[in-house]
């Protein structure tokens, strides 16, 4: 095959594969790299919501052991596996699997390079992985200037609502092994359509200007759901062809519709089924918000509603003002102020619907910068020189 005569053998190691977007961008960038000639697989436990996705795009998959018990097991089981499939790289993307990721590189005898994707916006928790992590790594992959930023020189927010955001240290050791490589969105499918058949279905009428968030809204704060429900209430009336929709799952589905409830947004708030085409979804959106008041590594769902060349208001934190910057159409608010966001939504109600042609710009925009063909081949290059440079130079 293509990677074996290339000689790059990359294992993807994910004790998780349960869902969110580390294991999405996880399985994406196993399935581009074989696309662009590279024998790339994954490690990790069957029966998990992305391990069916795994087996859909017949990436090769190694089946582990999984829970809490079997964690020595895990190790050795991909130990086993870089010395039977010669692996040259391993790489892995969750914070519980950085040491396994480390202790199998080490066990295999054969000594792969260690590579090490951090996906969220903070450096590991622990204080035994910010002081020693980068001694023991080839490299570590940030997705996002701001998560490049936070492992290289910490961000504090002492005085913030949010406890995670008070305090988010840097790591010690050799800050050049840090590497900035966007992940990467389908673009072939996240393009600018027809999404008349999803608003009939969600109720929506033709000249209905549709306002949406779209992710999970987890308790305690979701992705600012609460804050977009009171900048809603706080234009409907003025513009009443508004709609706002909330697009996703979680255990805020009570607080959510009472929020509506109580604001007197019957009818023209709502919370959608769950939807599981999400580019018809957002083709049947007029404008993203993103109203993230938590941590934000680098939103591909703004990147998403780019690529369908629909306009974005946004929080101005960490890797979001990135996203945004990618398709170029949108505005940031403050975080948490919900005067600055319905300031926002009210502006663009009245703005005109971005043209067709302009919609192709933004959606070639993102795929030059955060498609998975791009994404792979960044990633490709890198653990090629990686390879070609001599450990622990």
């Amino acid at each position: 095959m293509k990677g074996e005569e290339n000689g790059l053998r990359i294992l993807h190691l994910n004790s998780l594969l349960t869902g969110g977007g580390t294991d999405d961008q996880c399985v994406k960038l196993a399935h581009g790299l074989r696309s662009v000639g590279m024998d790339a697989r994954i490690a990790g436990p069957d029966g998990r919501e992305f391990s069916r996705v795994v087996r859909d795009l017949k990436l090769p998959f190694h089946v582990t052991p999984s829970g809490a018990l079997a964690r020595f097991r895990f190790i050795l089981e991909s130990a086993s596996i870089i010395r039977r499939e010669r692996i040259q790289i391993i790489h892995g993307h969750h914070g519980r699997d950085i040491w396994p990721t480390i202790f199998a590189a080490r066990f295999s005898g054969v000594h792969p390079r260690i590579v090490l994707t951090r996906h969220l916006a903070k450096s590991p928790s622990s204080w035994p992985s910010r002081r020693f992590l980068l001694a023991q790594v080839d490299a570590l992959i940030a997705c996002s200037h701001f998560v490049a930023h936070v492992l290289k020189e910490g961000d504090y927010e002492p005085d913030s609502p949010v406890l995670e955001r008070r305090a988010r240290p840097p790591l010690s050791g050799d800050h050049s092994k840090i590497r900035v490589i966007y992940g990467g969105i389908d673009t072939d499918r996240f393009k600018p359509g027809d999404g008349s058949k999803l608003r009939t279905e969600w109720g929506l009428k033709p000249d209905d200007y549709a306002f949406a968030m779209v992710g999970g809204y987890v308790l305690p704060f979701g992705k600012g759901q609460r804050e977009f429900l009171q900048a809603a209430a706080g234009i409907h009336q003025q513009i009443p062809q508004t709609k706002f929709l909330i697009i996703g799952r979680g255990n805020m589905a009570d607080v959510l519709r009472s929020d509506i409830q109580r604001l007197g947004l019957e009818g023209k708030a709502w919370l959608t089924p769950y939807c599981s085409d999400m580019p018809a979804a957002m083709n049947a959106i007029d404008c993203l918000i993103h109203a993230q008041i938590g941590t934000e590594a680098m939103p591909g769902v703004v990147c998403e509603a780019q690529s369908c060349g629909r306009p974005v208001i946004a929080s101005d934190l960490d890797g979001i003002p990135e996203a945004l910057n990618i398709g170029g159409a949108g505005r940031l608010v403050k975080p948490g102020s919900v005067d600055a966001l319905a300031d926002a939504m009210r502006a663009q109600a009245t703005f005109p619907l971005i043209p067709p042609s302009q919609q192709l710009e933004m959606h070639q925009k993102v795929c030059e910068r955060f498609s998975i063909s791009a994404s792979s081949r960044h990633h490709a290059g890198f653990y090629a020189s990686l390879l070609t440079a001599t450990p622990g130079a």
